[in-house]
């Protein structure tokens, strides 16, 4: 298993295997999100308080989940190559900062849009926006760091050590709408979620669809960092040689 890990490790594999796998994760992508889409738009019923103006939801729910989702996935990845020096584990942590912190203003945005019918405001101080705002913050600065060092190694040090110390404010959204009284309605999904079946079902379909698409984002973006890192190695100038012939 080790000697897989260490294989799969290498720059050259990686990079092949994120090419292999960048059309597994797009077709699968578009299908769900089509289908999702339908789903959502044509085949889920109208909310008997809030109407169509709920259907926002299924970009809202699956973008804030992915939003945390991504933060673990990236203080994990930067934690492992923070411990046991593996440069791939590193490139993901690195890449799946902007694909989070876009995940997390499409959360934000679509709640404020939902929050002003909803609550008469655009932005309210409450507790699951302020920390989901928090997570925009700990992504931003994520990034900052990355950039703040000419020596990737260190960059990479500095900046899993900000996303491990980070996923405190993982819990606290999750939380929040538990621990304060909040404004914000509770989970949308499990115990308490939504009933009908049609609406979980489109709920479900575009989670899957993020979740392909920020495996697709990742496959794409860690190609280009890892042909940036090895842009000396020459299997890169090979590579490069037959993509330009």
């Amino acid at each position: 298993m080790w000697k897989w890990i260490q294989r799969q490790a290498s720059p050259k594999v990686f990079y092949s295997t994120c090419t292999r796998l960048i059309p597994w994760f797009f077709w699968p992508f578009i299908s769900f999100l089509i289908i999702g889409l339908y789903w959502s738009l044509v085949v889920s019923p109208a909310d008997y308080q809030q109407g169509d103006g709920y259907r926002i939801i299924f970009i809202h729910v699956p973008s804030a989940i992915l939003s945390m989702m991504v933060y673990a996935v990236m203080a994990i990845a930067g934690g492992i190559g923070l411990i046991w020096q593996i440069k791939m584990a590193e490139v993901v942590a690195k890449v799946s900062a902007p694909i989070g912190a876009g995940f997390t203003i499409i959360a934000l945005a679509t709640g404020a849009i939902w929050g002003k019918p909803m609550w008469g405001a655009w932005w309210v101080w409450d507790a699951r926006l302020t920390s989901e705002l928090v997570l925009l913050f700990l992504y931003l600065a994520y990034m900052s760091l990355n950039s703040a060092f000419d020596n990737p190694k260190t960059a990479a040090k500095a900046s899993s050590i900000l996303a491990i110390v980070g996923l405190i404010n993982l819990p606290i959204i999750h939380y929040s709408v538990v621990w304060w009284n909040t404004l914000h309605q509770g989970y949308s999904v499990g115990t308490g979620g939504i009933k009908d079946p049609d609406m979980q079902i489109a709920l479900a379909l575009m989670f899957v669809a993020s979740i392909f698409l920020y495996a697709l984002y990742v496959s794409i973006k860690a190609r280009t960092e890892v042909l940036v890192r090895e842009q000396n190695s020459r299997w890169v100038q090979e590579e490069v040689r037959s993509l330009v012939s």
